[in-house]
């Protein structure tokens, strides 16, 4: 009678076993995954020089997101909390995960100088940008941009003229016309010299119309110092996006005016803000949701967007009535009406 040696059989199936697990976990899908992230507590991440202290909080609600592979895509096909977003809604064409994240860094950097000024300013207090040109954040592949400039170059003229924001660099390529040639002075690491570039059109993702023309640089962003007194510190390591900007002004705001704001509430939020004050649409309204009521917060400010019927301020109202939840949901505008609305609480 024979025997059968089973062993080669085991190992190979351990290794097709293990082969599906790496390619679970390893192949990408063309999506994002969003979840709750955290609540952070902005009094330990900002410090006003001098500042006054509170009794309540305010906080910087999160989403936490990664590339999806199949178990992430699985997960939010049945999870209330997750949802998935392709990756063009995410990356611009041609834009890499590097240069995404660089982009989000930028775009909080931008947005905490914006609520400090809108703090600063309401408070009476000194607060003024000093400009220096206009920071390359984004390429698109192909264009003439893409091979001679790099991520971080500091364009400051065109054709022999200063360029010291955005505005100023959009007038300058306004009006080129294909094959134009345009000559910018940049600045990269910290040496300065000279780039030439044709104009062309954009490429067909971009724009189908074929009638933009430009030199291929992507929401480009002004260089600025912000000047103020006193001085204000704010530590968000890692954290990127432009969506604390509401919360942002009001921590700074409230430790530079004697009242308290907070009145003993923890006060969650979201929401992106302008020079004018104007409070913006933001993405992963939900789950910041569900991360402010994880943690007990009292109230949550929404953008409104002016009574939109698409607005976030409704999507939190709908998130939250899915996890029953008790905090109450504060539609908001501007930073002068989560001003007038903190104004008028009740001390807790």
């Amino acid at each position: 009678m024979s025997t059968f040696n089973k062993t080669p059989l085991i190992k190979k199936r351990w290794i097709i076993i293990l082969f599906l697990l790496l390619f679970i976990n390893l192949y990408h899908l063309p999506y994002y995954f969003s979840k709750p992230g955290d609540a952070n507590v902005l009094n330990t991440i900002i410090e006003v020089e001098g500042g006054y202290e509170d009794e309540g909080t305010f906080m910087l609600t999160t989403v936490r997101m990664g590339k999806a592979n199949i178990v992430n895509y699985l997960l939010a096909q049945i999870s209330d909390t997750r949802e998935l977003i392709h990756e063009e809604y995410i990356l611009r064409s041609g834009e890499t995960d590097q240069e995404y994240h660089q982009r989000q860094l930028l775009m909080m950097s931008s947005s905490q100088d914006i609520a400090t000024i809108v703090a600063y300013q309401q408070a009476g207090k000194e607060a003024y940008f000093q400009n220096y040109g206009v920071l390359v954040t984004g390429m698109i592949e192909d264009m003439p941009a893409y091979d001679l400039l790099e991520l971080g170059d500091l364009i400051v003229t065109v054709n022999d003229t200063q360029v010291k924001t955005v505005d100023e660099l959009l007038a300058q390529l306004g009006d080129q016309q294909q094959n134009n040639k345009v000559s910018l002075s940049i600045i990269r690491d910290e040496q300065k010299s000279e780039v030439e570039l044709f104009v062309t059109s954009f490429p067909e993702e971009v724009d189908p119309t074929g009638k933009r023309m430009g030199i291929g640089i992507t929401s480009p962003i002004t260089k600025r110092e912000l000047i103020i007194s006193p001085n204000v510190t704010i530590d968000t390591k890692k954290i990127g996006g432009p969506s604390a900007g509401l919360m942002f002004s009001l921590e700074i705001y409230n430790q530079l005016v004697e009242e308290d704001l907070t009145k003993g509430y923890n006060i969650a939020g979201t929401g992106t803000i302008n020079e004018e004050g104007e409070v913006g649409r933001i993405g992963g309204v939900k789950q910041k949701v569900i991360a402010a009521e994880r943690v007990g917060a009292d109230f949550f400010f929404a953008p409104n967007e002016f009574n939109s019927k698409t607005s976030n301020y409704q999507e939190a109202l709908e998130a939250s009535e899915l996890i029953n939840g008790k905090m109450e949901i504060v539609p908001i505008d501007s930073f002068e009406d989560a001003i007038t609305f903190l104004e008028n609480l009740e001390p807790k």
